[in-house]
């Protein structure tokens, strides 16, 4: 298993340069890095000084590096499920529909980035991958696919199993969904999982820091300020560990990000990357403040929302759910058996926390 770092900012703050520092540091110190670049124009080549593929290359001592085409992760993937098709079904429908064919819809580039960061973290290969993404909204939606892949999957199950429509289509994707998303379909056993599934492996690693961490970088510009106040807010909605907040060519650092530990590098100054590396923060030492805490003892949930305000935050229960909306985006947080069934008494903020009591 990995490490899997990413970094979160406004357009314009040096993402990608702290990320690629950020590799060298890793690998120089003795991991070996994978850095995984999001963008597919020349610009990421040039700022690495180096000629990236869609092929993992190693470019130096411990460090490969590699560029994602989505076409060409879309056309593997295809292949694969037709694969599998012709493995279960008798009479496959798939095998006149080629994968150079397809072409790439919006929100396909984050899942199959993402499909490929689990593929490299499942080989074992790396110590660390850096994945240098988009670092905004869009990173955090990709990030959140198995927490929110996992509510409809629980959801809608049931519902489709009830349906005329999933008695019928059943036979058909029994076979395709149990191979690929670890669970049946089939209208008797729905919603019974089986054993390693990877929409849970993913719940899982989000949650640990050691496994998938995130920094926030920024700059002096109140507007990169408030990007990445809102980021952070967003990433404790989706249960991201964000472990600091880098300033990136800045003279000092401001208190906004407290309690967050904050590093505040120079400006780099031509090909020499060292005076960067040698202020970048230590990843593999970090505590971040946990994004969600449940207390039974004092019948309390907890939640992490940095950057929002009372106003801004919508709370609702359902079942034995608590659903909450802020910065765009919605967490669905399933109560423990304890306090199940007992309805909410109240909310308040406290050190970054909305505590919600039962």
């Amino acid at each position: 298993m990995s490490l899997i770092l990413t970094f979160l900012g406004k357009g314009g703050s040096g993402c990608s340069t702290i990320a690629i520092a950020s590799a060298k540091k890793m690998a120089g110190l003795g991991s070996k890095v994978l850095l995984v670049g999001q963008d597919p124009s020349p610009a990421w080549g040039l700022l690495l000084k180096a000629s990236p593929s869609s092929s993992i290359t190693e470019i130096a001592p411990n460090l490969s590096v590699v560029q994602l085409s989505s076409t060409n992760l879309l056309e593997k993937s295809w292949e694969e499920v037709k694969e599998l098709e012709k493995q279960y079904l008798r009479s496959p429908t798939l095998k006149n529909v080629y994968g150079q064919e397809l072409g790439v819809l919006p929100g396909m580039d984050q899942a199959l980035a993402l499909n490929f960061l689990r593929e490299q973290d499942k080989s074992g290969n790396y110590d660390v991958i850096i994945y240098d993404g988009s670092g905004d909204i869009n990173s955090l939606r990709m990030l959140a696919i198995p927490e929110v892949g996992s509510w409809y999957s629980r959801r809608f199950r049931q519902v489709f199993s009830d349906s005329e429509i999933g008695r019928t289509l059943s036979p058909f994707f029994q076979p395709i969904a149990a191979a690929v998303l670890n669970f049946s379909f089939n209208p008797d056993g729905l919603g019974k999982k089986v054993d390693n599934n990877i929409l849970d492996e993913g719940r899982s690693a989000l949650a640990d820091p050691r496994r998938v961490l995130a920094y926030l970088v920024t700059n002096d510009d109140p507007i990169a300020i408030a990007e990445s106040k809102y980021l952070w807010g967003g990433a404790q909605q989706i249960g991201l560990n964000v472990g600091g907040v880098i300033f990136n060519r800045c003279q000092s650092a401001t208190e906004d990000f407290a309690p967050l530990p904050a590093a505040i590098l120079p400006d780099r100054q031509g090909e020499d990357w060292q005076e960067l590396i040698a202020e970048l923060p230590n990843f593999l030492t970090v505590q971040p403040p946990k994004p969600l805490i449940i207390d039974t003892a004092a019948g309390q949930v907890k939640v992490y929302l940095p950057g929002f305000e009372k106003k801004q935050v919508k709370l609702t229960q359902s079942g034995p759910e608590l659903t909450i909306e802020a910065g765009d985006q919605r967490r669905n947080i399933d109560v423990p058996p304890p306090l199940t069934g007992r309805a909410v008494k109240g909310a308040k903020f406290q050190d970054g926390y909305l505590i919600i009591s039962f």
